[in-house]
């Protein structure tokens, strides 16, 4: 029975010791969990750094070989870098003029984006346009030309 005694003592203080590393522990947690729920996370507005890596970016998109230069052509990287720095710059204020502050971010960084893509979408169209419209013979210059070759198979003939 002695044994039995000391054994159940040994658990006891054994017991106590751990209490309150245990009770400490939980506080910590306790503690953690309230800064964590204090914690808010926003992603709007980017920093400076993310817009000149946008920035950075679309001037390699604009100036480089890609899928989009394939079918409209490359920019050269100087005007490129302009381009992109308006593009950003624009995209930037439609989204911010969206952006209230109970929002997180996330719907204002994907209406960003899309302003991005749609701006270059359009100036790359828009450009491509104006230089194949460049390239493109006039209507009066094309009627000339039309006369001209028939009027040299007419003298062959």
């Amino acid at each position: 029975m002695a044994e039995t005694e000391s054994t159940t003592t040994a658990q006891d203080s054994a017991t106590a010791e751990t209490e309150p590393h245990q009770t400490q522990a939980q506080s910590q947690i306790d503690e953690t969990a309230a800064k964590l729920n204090n914690l808010t996370l926003r992603i709007w507005p980017p920093t400076q750094r993310t817009r000149d890596a946008v920035i950075n970016r679309l001037v390699e998109t604009l100036s480089s070989q890609s899928v989009l230069s394939k079918r409209y052509g490359t920019i050269p990287e100087d005007e490129a870098a302009s381009l992109a720095k308006s593009i950003e710059e624009e995209a930037f204020s439609v989204a911010g003029a969206a952006f209230s502050p109970d929002d997180d971010g996330i719907e204002i960084l994907q209406m960003y984006s899309k302003e991005i893509s749609k701006r270059m979408l359009d100036t790359v169209k828009s450009r491509a346009a104006t230089a194949a419209a460049a390239d493109a013979p006039s209507a009066t210059e094309a009627a000339n030309g039309e006369e001209v070759s028939s009027s040299s198979v007419k003298a062959e003939a």
